[in-house]
């Protein structure tokens, strides 16, 4: 049984506490999802409330991780629950509490911003953005950038890192990449450049696939309760081009 405040398991067979990577991963991705849609109400939409409950919620998630327990983390609870049937991967805790720690710095940074000073501008996009690339690479790719400034630190060496990062290893073949992949993604790359530049035909006025552009004042275009409500209006209007 773990104790109340504590960081990491003690496993058998490892000399550090640890902590199961699939859980962290799957709390990462938790977070990442409820950013970006946080995220894109600020940038699209202009309305930055998500935006200061979610770094409230941030902050009192990572708070608990770090000073008091991650197994009662509400986002590691979930990740748990979501990876309950999979093996665990144990991964060394004491580089997860150090990037954990910039994380909870950004999110303190961001509660004095955003939440008590109420300041809007590109510092506030560029913290977010930092937040989001930590999360994406560590639920999308298992990478642990905090992780690897910890390793740089003096007299500091992360052991049991996720797919045995922290070890010296030779890939095997299947898992190079050559310059025939590179390639191949340089290609794709500039296909779809290639698309994007070019376009898309606009169908013929005779075309029924191809709605009217419905004026502002069309009965049709008047926006439904439920959008004026949520503050929406404008937007419906755009999506059901109404000009």
């Amino acid at each position: 049984m773990s104790k109340i405040v504590g960081f990491g398991e003690a496993v058998a067979g490892y000399d550090v506490p640890v902590l199961n990577e699939r859980e962290v991963r799957a709390a990462a991705g938790i977070l990442l999802v409820f950013a970006m849609m946080t995220f894109a109400n600020a940038w699209f939409m202009g309305n930055f409330r998500p935006t200061k409950i979610f770094v409230i919620a941030f902050l009192i998630d990572f708070t608990i991780r770090l000073f008091i327990n991650p197994r009662y983390s509400p986002s590691m609870i979930v990740g748990r629950f979501a990876v309950r049937k999979q093996t665990p991967e144990w991964t060394g805790a004491p580089q997860k509490r150090f990037a954990w720690a910039i994380g909870w710095v950004l999110a303190v940074t961001m509660l004095w911003l955003i939440v008590i000073q109420n300041v809007i501008g590109p510092v506030n996009m560029l913290v977010c953005a930092t937040c989001l690339t930590l999360m994406f690479f560590e639920s999308a790719f298992g990478i642990c950038i905090g992780c690897k400034i910890y390793n740089t630190l003096p007299n500091r060496q992360a052991q049991h890192c996720a797919g045995g990062a922290c070890e010296v290893f030779t890939p095997h073949p299947s898992q190079k990449v050559g310059a025939g992949g590179t390639a191949i993604v340089l290609l794709f790359l500039a296909l779809v450049g290639v698309v994007g530049q070019r376009g898309f035909p606009v169908p013929d006025a005779g075309v029924a696939a191809a709605p009217a552009v419905a004026a502002a004042g069309d009965e049709r275009c008047t926006p439904p309760a439920f959008a004026v409500a949520i503050g929406h209006a404008e937007k419906w209007k755009l999506h059901n081009n109404c000009r």
